[in-house]
């Protein structure tokens, strides 16, 4: 059970918890196509399916252990590579990742986003806490957060508890205080759990609890009944 007592901050992980991902990614890595077939046509015939630039960044990935909590660098470095192997210019690969990550900043939040983020960061200080690499300036969020932490800023992800520890000492307090939300069962719930810290899985899909015997501190559908049960709505 949730003890409203201990909460003095609260952090909240990004994609999937407060919009949706995934037809933000799809999206951009179509703009991104079209960008290359235009200033790289090689590189866009090439990979011309979505699927090879991802197998190249997963190459990428277990060679470049140095940017394993860099989704940026690696996706950057993922197209540079793609433009090397069709013999299309590599300096082109920044120009080519800004249509990628200002297209992957244009999110559609969850009808509760908004007003759950005005209405927890009138009582708490709130944190980011994530592993991806979303911009929440460029989203049009950065006003309801004091911390930004992310697994780059921390050099290490979530589960991991240092990134909570990291999250809770930039928030100023222990991390017992704080109380963590996200959609992840593993990555949020039980990370923060293991962290010493609150949990609560924002289930908006209302799948199956995956954990026997481990619970999120508290289950809810969205930031408005997250609201309720804090006494901000």
């Amino acid at each position: 059970m949730l003890n409203l007592q201990r909460i003095q901050a609260i952090s909240l992980d990004l994609d999937d918890t407060l919009w949706p991902i995934w037809p933000t990614i799809e999206r951009a890595e179509a703009l991104l196509h079209a960008w290359l077939a235009t200033h790289a046509p090689a590189t866009a015939t090439l990979h011309a399916d979505a699927q090879a630039l991802r197998a190249i960044r997963e190459a990428v990935g277990r060679e470049r252990t140095d940017l394993r909590h860099d989704l940026a660098g690696l996706r950057r470095e993922s197209i540079r590579r793609a433009l090397v192997q069709a013999g299309d210019d590599p300096t082109l690969a920044g120009a080519a990742f800004e249509v990628f990550f200002e297209a992957r900043n244009q999110v559609t939040l969850f009808a509760d986003c908004l007003p759950g983020l005005e209405a927890l960061a009138s009582r708490w200080p709130l944190a980011t806490l994530t592993n991806g690499n979303a911009d929440i300036d460029r989203i049009g969020l950065g006003r309801f957060f004091r911390i930004q932490v992310s697994a780059r800023s921390a050099d290490v992800s979530k589960p991991d508890s240092r990134i909570f520890h990291a999250a809770a000492r930039s928030l100023g307090v222990p991390p017992e205080s704080v109380l963590h939300v996200g959609d992840d069962a593993t990555l949020d719930v039980l990370g923060a759990q293991d962290a010493g810290m609150q949990a609560v899985w924002v289930n908006r899909e209302e799948a199956l609890w995956p954990h026997e015997g481990r619970s999120p501190d508290l289950e809810c559908l969205g930031l408005r009944e997250l609201c309720e049960a804090l006494g901000v709505a």
